[in-house]
């Protein structure tokens, strides 16, 4: 059924059933994902339905003619950073001469994080920054992520420039005097982990002394450099698992619990501490505990969160999807909590706004403004080890202090011929007298549980995360919902 059209007018898959045809099936559809916050695509291809070189060179000139209209000054500096994905090299190789054609300098971090680019746009006083990762999507596929001189990602005007530029070609190449040139500069990682290391509110004497043994599986990508560097500065035991940066990715690279079951075997065997799962771009964070049991990639931020506030008030912040947890911690600690609209660039603006002194997402993002605005696995790892040591507890021990939450996550895939917009409108008038957030589709919470309803932006799809006190409830109230849409659309 995957990959065909369906004739159905409603059709209910739970994701986790699309995810392993996606990442393990031998042939694949070529596709090329156009955003606001960048281009992602599978490598190869005719232009224009995969990430084909032409594509890379049309966007990447795209990006660099906004740079030019926006700033309006010379000597331009844009940092481009990579993952290990077997693209990696030829994908960099044409950014950085676009770049150079469009009479940009460039200062090439070569390998190097997601949030490691972020921060080295700002160390590097740059004009912007692209960083060359598909994130936890197969090895099949690439993508540019662009940065504003901040080093976040870019705005929904800037990015929707971007993709007008782009459309219509509306670009200029430099002259021959005019050309940029380009700066190596791979020391990146290693101010990025000293950086961290240097934050307040990382202990590392108390790390050190707990004496830690950690496994760490980097899914054969950037941070099965940094992650154990950044352990081994701490005095933690490391035990490498899938660390070689050769983008040969052994499993699934989203960190999800079915993806991660060598990790947790190799855990017990090994008899740590506890074990650290980072995506491809180490922007996502999860562990594993001394069990083999999921910390829970919800609970990275909650972990977190929790330590923070107790040693510095304010607010905190997540999307939407996010567990509700984290709320919890925030009354706990007699802190606000807000809701951002699904997305780093949305949580980072709400961030801002209310002045939270940490945020992110459900997915394992931390985003911690002492060091940067942008999800850090690094800052994640370092504060949770700091949070472990100082809490004399075991990994499962802390876990259990946290709320239990479950969250299921579903989608109802519509004919064209309904409108998406109007089902979600009378979504939330079925629930109005329910706590409703509109923010990014619509959320409704009832008591201790919670659903979010969001469609696509590509194809008419809802996508349904709910979360309760145990699955089956999580389960259940989905199922709620679904019989509702199937009831509003007259199914």
């Amino acid at each position: 059924m995957v990959g065909n059209r369906v004739k159905m007018s409603l059709l209910y898959l739970p994701i986790q059933t699309l995810t392993p045809f996606l990442y393990y099936s031998n042939t694949f559809t070529m596709a090329l994902i156009k955003s606001i916050s960048g281009i992602r695509g599978t490598i190869g291809g005719t232009p224009g339905n995969g990430l084909s070189p032409i594509d890379v060179v049309k966007f990447t000139a795209a990006y660099a003619q906004w740079l030019k209209e926006s700033l309006k000054k010379n000597d331009l500096k844009v940092v481009v950073g990579r993952d290990a994905r077997i693209s990696g090299p030829m994908v960099s190789n044409l950014v950085i001469g676009t770049l150079m054609g469009s009479g940009i300098n460039v200062v090439n971090a070569d390998l190097a994080t997601t949030p490691t680019v972020e921060l080295a746009v700002t160390m590097e006083n740059a004009d912007g920054g692209i960083i060359l990762t598909a994130s936890h999507n197969p090895k099949q596929w690439n993508a540019l992520k662009l940065l504003n001189s901040r080093g976040e990602f870019l705005s929904d005007a800037d990015g929707k420039r971007i993709l007008a530029i782009a459309e219509n070609d509306a670009f200029n190449f430099a002259e021959v005097d005019d050309l940029g040139e380009v700066k190596n500069q791979p020391s990146f990682n290693q101010k990025h982990i000293d950086s961290v290391l240097a934050l307040s509110t990382v202990d590392v004497d108390a790390v050190r002394s707990a004496k830690f043994k950690v496994v760490v599986d980097a899914v054969n990508s950037v941070g099965g450099v940094v992650i154990p560097e950044l352990l081994e500065k701490m005095g933690v035991e490391v035990v490498k698992l899938y660390c070689v940066p050769n983008g040969q990715f052994p499993h699934n690279p989203e960190p999800l619990p079915e993806h991660l079951v060598d990790i947790a075997e190799l855990v017990v065997k090994e008899k740590a501490d506890m074990g650290i799962v980072v995506d491809p771009d180490v922007d996502r964070l999860a562990f594993v505990c001394e069990d083999g049991s999921m910390f829970g990639e919800e609970y990275t931020l909650v972990a977190v969160a929790d330590y923070l506030l107790s040693i510095k008030k304010g607010n905190v912040v997540s999307n939407l999807s996010s567990s509700r947890a984290l709320k919890d911690i925030a009354i706990k600690h007699g802190v606000e909590y807000a809701a951002s609209a699904v997305g780093e660039v949305n949580v980072v603006a709400k961030m801002k706004e209310v002045g939270a002194v940490i945020g992110g997402e459900g997915n394992g993002g931390v985003i911690y403004p002492e060091s940067h605005y942008g999800r850090d696995a690094l800052v994640g790892v370092a504060l949770f080890l700091t949070h472990l040591a100082k809490s004399g507890k075991t990994c499962l021990e802390l876990r259990k202090t946290y709320p239990s939450y479950h969250i299921s996550k579903n989608k109802i895939e519509l004919t064209p011929a309904i409108d998406v917009d109007d089902v979600l409108l009378k979504m939330k008038g079925k629930y109005a007298d329910y706590q409703i957030n509109d923010i990014d589709g619509v959320r409704i919470d009832i008591e201790n549980r919670w659903v979010h309803l969001r469609k696509s932006n590509t194809e008419p799809i809802i996508r349904i995360y709910s979360e309760a006190p145990t699955v089956a409830e999580a389960d259940a109230f989905a199922g709620q919902i679904i019989s509702d849409i199937r009831s509003v659309c007259n199914l």
